[in-house]
This record gives C-alpha cells, sequence and structure tokens, in this order.
C-alpha cells in the first residue's frame, strides 16, 4: 500500500485549513464594516412640477425626478414604515442671505408629498433627514428657471384669413411696413398688366 511522505501531508493538512479560515467570513458572518440598512434608507424626495404658466403638474407619485423646475413641489416614495421626513432647501453654493425653504413632511405608508413652493432663479441643494436613518443626510441638486415661460412662442393662426377678409397673408408673417409695400406690388402689378392688354390690341 503506497504512503504519502510526512512532510507532504503536513501541507495538505495546512492548505485546507487556511482555506476554510478565509472563507468563512464569507458563508459564516457578514462582512466587517456593512450596516444593516435602517426602514426608510430606500427612501428618496423627488423633485416634480407644479402647475405655472400653462405647464401641467407631474403626478404625485411619478418616477420622474426633474432636476430643472420652476414651480415645483417635493414627493416622497419608498419610506417604509417612516413617518416624517425633515427637509431643508439652500442655494448651492451657499451664500449669505442666500434663499432658503425648510419643512417636516409628514408620511402614509412610506409616500406624501409637500405643498406648492415657489424659490428665486437659482441652484439649489436639497437635503433630507429622519429618525433612525442609517449614516448622514441624503442631498441632491436642482436648478430653478423661470425664465423659460417667457420665450415660450404663442401658437399662431392657422389656415389663410377668414373668409372676405380681404388679407394678402397671415399677419403674423408681415411688419406694418411689410404689409404696406405688399399692397403697393399688388398696385404696380395691376398698372402694368392693363398696359400690357391695350398693346395687346393695338392701343
Amino acid at each position: 500500500m503506497p504512503t504519502t511522505p510526512l512532510p507532504r501531508r503536513v501541507a495538505r493538512i495546512v492548505a485546507v485549513t487556511a482555506l476554510t479560515a478565509a472563507l468563512t467570513p464569507i458563508t459564516g458572518m457578514p462582512a466587517a464594516g456593512a450596516a444593516p440598512m435602517a426602514p426608510g434608507d430606500n427612501g428618496t424626495l423627488k423633485i416634480h412640477t407644479a402647475p405655472w404658466d400653462g405647464v401641467a403638474r407631474t403626478s404625485y407619485g411619478d418616477a420622474i425626478d426633474e432636476p430643472r423646475v420652476c414651480r415645483f413641489y417635493l414627493d416622497a416614495a419608498n419610506f417604509e414604515t417612516i413617518t416624517a421626513v425633515t427637509w431643508n432647501i439652500r442655494t448651492q453654493p451657499q451664500v449669505p442671505a442666500g434663499a432658503t425653504l425648510q419643512g417636516t413632511l409628514n408620511l402614509a405608508g412610506g409616500i406624501g408629498h409637500t405643498e406648492d413652493l415657489n424659490l428665486p432663479d437659482g441652484q439649489y441643494q436639497l437635503t433630507w433627514t429622519f429618525t433612525g436613518m442609517t449614516g448622514g443626510p441624503r442631498e441632491k441638486n436642482f436648478t430653478v428657471d423661470c425664465r423659460a415661460s417667457m420665450s415660450t412662442p404663442s401658437p399662431a393662426p392657422q389656415g389663410g384669413p377668414p373668409a372676405g377678409g380681404g388679407g394678402i397673408a397671415r399677419g403674423e408673417a408681415f411688419t406694418t411696413v411689410a404689409g404696406a409695400g405688399a399692397v403697393g406690388l399688388v398696385a404696380v402689378g395691376g398698372v402694368m398688366w392693363f398696359r400690357l392688354r391695350r398693346r395687346s390690341h393695338g392701343a
């Protein structure tokens, strides 16, 4: 019966023992430093558009997060058993006497929303906290920009001039001076046509 030399057997035993020790933290206990998730840690506050200048409200509970808004509100989701979230909005970067908003949002079933909010145009940072959360405050940046409403063109009239209106072209395509020039062009064209017709008869 063949036998294994003693040094080789010892080496095998040492290798198996080392491998078992290395795998024990993976299979038997959580990795060091990994803190368990607390209720509400997966929660988030989303920034949603509130009605302004003809723009419709983003629906409550919508998954979208809008980084550029004018009038807006905060929509909370996925906070599980948490019943209240404290939120704060400051200019970004922070400046002395900069615009701020803050409040406490009450939740039911892990969801809720604020009333409609207003801030001057600029860059802002939203932070929020709640009792029992893991780690520091959550945060996200967004922009308030209401100037876009000033550059939105008004809908142009469709179709030609009303029956009996006598219009040459749609009014939005001509200034007063251009319109007058068009009328003069038609008048000159009428005279030229009249002269050519008389010449065709030998006059």
